[in-house]
């Protein structure tokens, strides 16, 4: 039986501690991306972040479910494969997932989870000793071909881009990347690294969403999140 999804989470996998006006700025958010992706057949975007702590992953989760409230079909992929976290905030299992299909010990259809009809997951799976070659292989081009045809959307979440490659290696294959930034949390060189790094892998750039804005500097709604960034991202 399909599980019943969360209007949209907070960090701590919450929905009942979501603002409305959370709610709204998600919808915004869904808006730009529908249109920024309406003349392309190739409907994946990835989300990631220049550091650890940022909020890519709950972003990632409620992008996802922000566009299956429309009624299509749409695909959440975690591809954070050293430090997954969208199995713990959908609080789903993650024994199989896209580690799985690639090293074929399953078929993608036997390692999604279906949320509701419009939502599904596909987990990260066992942590693999060679994460940036498995996303880089030939066998994650085809399955993302494959499942670019099922699905309306897919959204995969990846590692922050400064700390490991394997973020823009999945951005590569993707319409474009989303990054989430954490306001009065990096350095600016933090993201102007980031943002090289981007360019020089000729990858796209959608958009930026950013978090935790300071309410003493804008009078709209902060989406606060609480991390502590450390070097101990793996």
């Amino acid at each position: 039986m399909a599980k019943k999804s969360r209007l949209l989470i907070s960090d701590e996998g919450n929905s009942k501690s979501v603002p409305f006006a959370v709610v709204e700025a998600y919808k915004t958010i869904r808006t730009n991306l529908l249109f920024l992706l309406s003349q392309s057949e190739n409907k994946i975007v990835a989300v990631s972040s220049s550091l650890k702590g940022e909020g890519k992953s709950t972003t990632s989760v409620n992008i996802a479910i922000a566009l299956s409230q429309l009624g299509g079909k749409v695909l959440l992929i975690d591809c954070d494969l050293r430090k997954a976290t969208i199995h713990k905030k959908l609080k789903i299992k993650n024994a199989v997932g896209i580690t799985s299909v690639l090293a074929e010990f399953c078929s993608v259809s036997e390692a999604i989870t279906s949320i509701n009809p419009s939502l599904s997951v596909l987990t990260s799976g066992p942590i693999p000793p060679n994460a940036a070659e498995l996303l880089s292989s030939k066998k994650m081009d085809e399955i993302l071909e494959e499942l670019n045809k099922q699905f309306d959307y897919i959204i995969i979440d990846t590692p922050p881009i400064n700390v490991v490659s394997d973020a823009l290696v999945v951005a590569a294959k993707s319409t474009g990347l989303i990054m989430v930034v954490k306001d009065n949390y990096i350095d600016r060189t933090d993201f102007e690294r980031a943002l090289s790094n981007i360019e020089l892998a000729g990858v796209r750039v959608l958009g930026a969403v950013l978090n935790s804005a300071n309410e003493q500097k804008s009078k709209s709604y902060r989406y606060r999140y609480v991390y502590k960034y450390s070097n101990d991202y793996y």
